[in-house]
């Protein structure tokens, strides 16, 4: 009998597992298709540069339009916390309350400076408006606009951590809502 109140209370929460992770395999999707462009591109600009012995700039702006959107994407929506890169041979030597404040710290360290650099990004990515890349003729807003997402994504992945932190648990026994699964 007791199991029925209980499974009422988990269903929202699955349901939002389920589309969590339904949207995390699309943007798995969207940075595979990404690198599939990138590489496309860099085979054609190699055929036509070195065996047809004609340069296409197109191939190239779009193998790097390609990798600086991969790169940005990925680190927004697909990449989980624990892949990250870190130098952290202090943070293997503390206990967890210690690790608890280090990770409370560097991720309000993080808000702060992503936050507070934000509306000048949004101003000069804005501002860009009034170029456009040589080859393909795309305005560099729309170019770089991944670099607006990749600053809120950031924000928001650190006040979840810094939330974490700061109720005693850790990015491992919480996830950050790329580690939905």
């Amino acid at each position: 009998m007791q199991a029925v109140p209980r499974l009422k209370k988990e269903l929202p929460m699955f349901k939002i597992r389920k589309a969590g992770s339904w949207l995390c395999r699309r943007a798995e999707n969207i940075s595979a298709f990404m690198l599939a462009v990138m590489f496309i591109s860099f085979i054609v600009q190699v055929v036509f540069r070195y065996l047809l012995n004609f340069p296409i700039g197109t191939a190239s702006e779009l193998t790097i339009v390609m990798w600086l959107w991969v790169v940005l994407w990925g680190a927004s929506f697909v990449l989980r916390e624990e892949e990250e890169i870190r130098f952290d041979i202090v943070y293997g030597m503390v206990g967890r309350r210690a690790r608890l404040v280090m990770t409370a710290v560097s991720a309000l360290a993080l808000i702060l400076i992503y936050g507070i650099s934000l509306p000048a990004s949004w101003d000069y990515v804005m501002f860009m408006k009034v170029q456009k890349s040589s080859y393909l003729n795309i305005r560099y807003d729309f170019l770089y606009f991944i670099y607006i997402i990749f600053a809120v994504s950031v924000v928001g992945r650190y006040v979840w951590i810094f939330f974490a932190a700061v109720r005693g648990r850790s990015v491992r026994e919480v996830g950050v809502p790329s580690d939905i699964e």
